[in-house]
């Protein structure tokens, strides 16, 4: 198949990448240059002007702005990106397939990050419904470990353990949850279980929404001490205040069908080509 991925320089996008190299041609979108080749790279933003003459067996859309934090600073940034930028590429790309990178903080809606990617799944289907076009729509939960490019999403928690090990601090943020331990509890998956799923997608959409978690939640001290014990690192860890827009737990009451179990914790936490990660 003739594939384009937007964002396909990113963490996921790389990951993706490299799985569906083997099988597929595979066409990227970004904004910066892919750490994994493929076959055709369109150095674009999504938000600006643009057409692209070509036509897609699918088009997976991973290009988004993701930081829930920075969301509530700028919120326009994000609807901008996340609401008008899906709505060019889904009108200025011609395919038969579109899957559509959500997230599981679009069921809550609590933060403009969440609202931005909510309002973007109803556009997906209103589209793709209209135009008779295959679509399936993931939203992913906690997104963690590597195997051929390490996490650029610096307010994401596999990026900053990563970072701990070099300057050999972490902050935790919020400490007094109603959890186990005061932290946030998370429903924790491997970007290559999403990369996995993603590509039955590709193969066999399912014109719904699907949940990539699996339904097992674990605080963030919980992962932290995960982290140091699989990795052998060490680190100082303090608690600060909580961050606005997190939720206290998020974990996946009925995980997709297209969720494969993959990874042990100790192998979704393993730093694999940290030289490759994002700093």
């Amino acid at each position: 198949m003739k594939i384009l991925i937007t964002g396909n320089s990113g963490y996921i996008g790389s990951h993706l990448s490299h799985l569906l190299n083997q099988e597929h041609e595979i066409h990227g979108l970004d904004i910066v240059d892919p750490a994994i080749s493929v076959q055709g790279f369109n150095n674009l933003d999504i938000t600006k002007h643009w057409q692209l003459d070509q036509e897609f067996d699918c088009v997976v859309h991973l290009a988004a702005l993701v930081k829930v934090g920075e969301s509530e600073i700028d919120p326009i940034s994000y609807y901008r990106a996340n609401v008008m930028g899906t709505i060019n590429v889904l009108k200025r790309i011609k395919t038969k397939n579109f899957i559509f990178a959500s997230t599981g903080v679009a069921e809550k809606c609590i933060n403009p990050y969440g609202i931005s990617k909510r309002a973007a799944e109803d556009c997906v289907v209103q589209h793709c419904r209209d135009n008779n076009i295959a679509y399936t729509t993931f939203r992913f939960y906690n997104v963690i470990g590597s195997s051929v490019a390490g996490p650029t999403n610096p307010d994401g928690l596999f990026y900053k353990l990563i970072e701990a090990t070099k300057t050999g601090k972490f902050a935790i943020y919020g400490g007094d949850y109603n959890t186990e331990d005061g932290t946030a509890v998370r429903d924790y998956v491997h970007v290559d279980e999403i990369c996995h799923a993603i590509k039955l997608a590709v193969e066999t959409p399912t014109n719904k929404i699907e949940n990539l978690g699996h339904g097992l939640g674990k605080t963030v001290k919980e992962i932290v001490q995960l982290f140091k014990a699989t990795n052998n690192v060490d680190f100082d860890v303090t608690v600060v205040g909580r961050r606005i827009g997190d939720l206290e737990r998020s974990v996946l009451d009925k995980p997709s069908a297209y969720m494969k179990k993959m990874f042990s914790f100790e192998e979704l936490l393993k730093v694999v080509n940290n030289d490759k990660s994002v700093s």
